[in-house]
C-alpha cells in the first residue's frame, strides 16, 4: 500500500523519475553523518508510489548507508534532473531491501536486458518518499 505522501508526489516529479534519460542521484549518510552521493540510473517509481532502484554491489557504501537508514530510521535524498533542466529533490526513508520474489526477479531481468547477461543485482531497494521539492531555477 502506498503512503499518503508517496501518492502526493507532483506529477512532474513522477514523470522525471520514470524517464530513463533523467539523471538520478541518491544521497545517503554514514554513521558519522558524512554524506555520500551516487548516480543510480535504475532509480524509478513503482505504481504504488515507492521509489525503487537496483543495488549491484552488496558491499557498496550506498548499500551500507541504506541499511543503516533502514535500521535506525534515517533519511535519504534523491535528486532527479530531467533533460529539460527541471529538477526535484525527494526526501525519503529506506523502506525495504528485496533479495528474492517477484520484485527482485523483475529488476534482475531488466538488468540483464539493459546491461547484458553479465549484469548483477544484489538486491532491490524500496524508498518511501516523505517530501518533494521543486529545485528548478530559471
Amino acid at each position: 500500500m502506498a503512503s499518503k505522501v508517496a501518492a502526493s508526489l507532483p506529477a512532474e516529479a513522477i514523470a522525471l523519475l520514470k524517464d530513463r534519460a533523467s539523471l538520478k542521484v541518491l544521497a545517503t549518510t554514514d554513521g558519522e553523518g558524512t554524506p555520500h552521493a551516487v548516480v543510480k540510473s535504475s532509480l524509478s517509481i513503482q505504481d504504488d508510489g515507492f521509489l525503487v532502484y537496483r543495488e549491484t554491489m552488496e558491499s557498496s557504501r550506498a548499500n551500507a548507508n541504506m541499511l543503516r537508514g533502514l535500521w535506525y530510521d534515517k533519511g535519504v535524498s534523491v535528486l532527479v534532473v530531467g533533460s529539460n533542466g527541471r529538477s526535484y529533490q525527494i526526501k525519503g526513508k529506506p523502506y525495504r531491501y528485496v533479495i528474492s520474489g517477484p520484485i527482485f526477479k523483475q529488476h534482475y531481468l531488466e538488468a540483464r536486458r539493459e546491461e547484458g547477461p553479465d549484469s548483477e543485482v544484489a538486491g532491490v531497494w524500496l524508498i518511501e518518499p516523505v517530501e518533494a521539492r521543486n529545485e528548478t531555477y530559471s
